[in-house]
């Protein structure tokens, strides 16, 4: 008998259809969407730890154009496309304040204990994302890199996703409060 790990599987997933998506891989495989994204290969995804989450949320707030921010909820999938709010801290939420026709909310950053930076072909296109994950690897949210008229991705974006992935897999906390 052999016995595939998770991270075999996941490329098994992969390679038959790379735009399969991480929370259909998980329900395949019958296990968490963080799970399945911690097992992508290296070149899909880079994971950091949750503490970073409101560095990230201030960083995206300041990349301009939309992005697409996701919640899948009860088999729905809400999705608002403008650029993402900025938030502060209050009342124990980081609270997003976003304008007229843009994302509001309030998010208990405590309770996201991964962050995963995701590229991956989506539909024939590459995708960026950034998934928000509970300590039992269930997705909060995702925010996807946004696209032009034409459906390009927006290369400032790209960028941007790039420099914050390589900053918070390689520092600290405290090296980016500093």
């Amino acid at each position: 008998m052999t016995t595939t790990t998770l991270t075999e599987q996941v490329s098994a997933l992969l390679n038959d259809n790379a735009s399969m998506l991480p929370a259909d891989m998980a329900t395949t495989l019958g296990v968490s969407e963080g799970e399945v994204v911690r097992a992508m290969p290296a070149d899909y995804q880079t994971w950091v730890e949750g503490q970073h989450a409101e560095t990230v949320l201030m960083k995206v707030a300041e990349w301009g154009g939309p992005v697409t921010a996701i919640v899948h909820s009860g088999g729905s999938i809400f999705e608002v496309k403008a650029p993402f709010p900025k938030g502060k801290i209050a009342y124990g939420y980081y609270n997003l304040m976003g304008k007229p026709g843009e994302m509001h909310g309030h998010l208990k950053l405590e309770r996201m204990a991964g962050i995963a930076f995701v590229s991956k072909p989506f539909r024939g296109k590459t995708t960026h994302y950034i998934g928000f994950f509970t300590e039992q690897g269930d997705s909060i949210f995702k925010i996807y890199l946004g696209r032009d008229e034409k459906r390009q991705l927006l290369g400032h974006q790209v960028e941007a996703f790039h420099q914050l992935k390589t900053q918070l897999a390689t520092s600290t906390p405290t090296d980016l409060e500093q």
